[in-house]
């Protein structure tokens, strides 16, 4: 039975994954960086992603934040001020609208924009954290943005000011991960949106689902896993047309 679906076959492949939703009783859905580029946020390891021309760990790792604080604010001050005005689109809010209604359960995502939470989804697993919500690496309180973007340190330990992200070297969130993770062993569903599965542990996530397992993404993937169904698209795309079967 064919389970690869791009182009003009694309809306039969859609339709398959409607009739698979319907089925189903719990899916949980796990976005990653191809989810929010329709939001002109730029992916990191595409042929234009944030990655092709900087090394992250000179600017985004544990050690960059504390031997060359200078180099790591100025990129993440500038990544914050670029999200300053970037909106969901449309996929994100049809997201959110299939939790609220009860057919999607929860996001896990890799991303960091909070634009699942924009677009009203309630129960989102930020794997990777959130780029806009600012914390102390020392103490670990929670700062403003302003505070952060104008340099300034701790209020309480002096400490410095940093956006609550996983950053090279560092290990995710214990605790988020958890709950994703057992979603993910209980779901009978696992559709995966914009990822490359290629950041070491998420990428086991569909390895862990019990259930079906479903890729959206606008290129196929060299990945040690049989996907139940493929869907070769954009996002946006995808779920635009998804959104007319419910």
């Amino acid at each position: 039975m064919k389970n690869f679906f791009q182009g003009e076959d694309l809306k039969l492949g859609v339709k398959k994954l409607a009739d698979m939703m319907k089925k189903y009783t719990y899916t949980v859905v796990l976005t990653g960086a191809g989810m929010d580029t329709e939001s002109n946020i730029p992916d990191f390891r595409g042929k234009n992603g944030l990655w092709k021309n900087i090394n992250p760990i000179l600017v985004a790792s544990i050690d960059s934040l504390k031997r060359n604080y200078e180099l790591f604010h100025e990129f993440y001050s500038t990544r914050i001020k670029k999200l300053e005005h970037v909106k969901p689109h449309e996929g994100h809010y049809i997201l959110a609208d299939l939790e609220r209604r009860g057919i999607i359960k929860s996001i896990a995502t890799q991303n960091v924009s909070g634009l699942h939470h924009m677009a009203g989804s309630k129960r989102v697993y930020e794997l990777h954290g959130n780029i806009k919500r600012i914390i102390c690496n020392k103490c670990k309180e929670e700062a403003s943005l302003d505070d952060f973007l104008n340099k300034e340190k701790c209020s309480f330990c002096g400490g410095l000011l940093r956006p609550a992200v996983v950053l090279f070297g560092e290990a995710l969130p214990m605790d988020i991960w958890s709950l994703a993770e057992s979603d993910i062993g209980r779901c009978d569903l696992l559709i995966v949106i914009g990822t490359s599965l290629e950041v070491y542990p998420v990428n086991q996530f569909p390895k862990m689902a019990v259930g079906k397992t479903v890729l959206i993404n606008n290129e196929d993937l060299n990945y040690d896993h049989k996907f139940d169904l493929k869907l070769i698209g954009r996002a946006k795309e995808v779920l635009q047309e998804l959104s007319r079967y419910f």
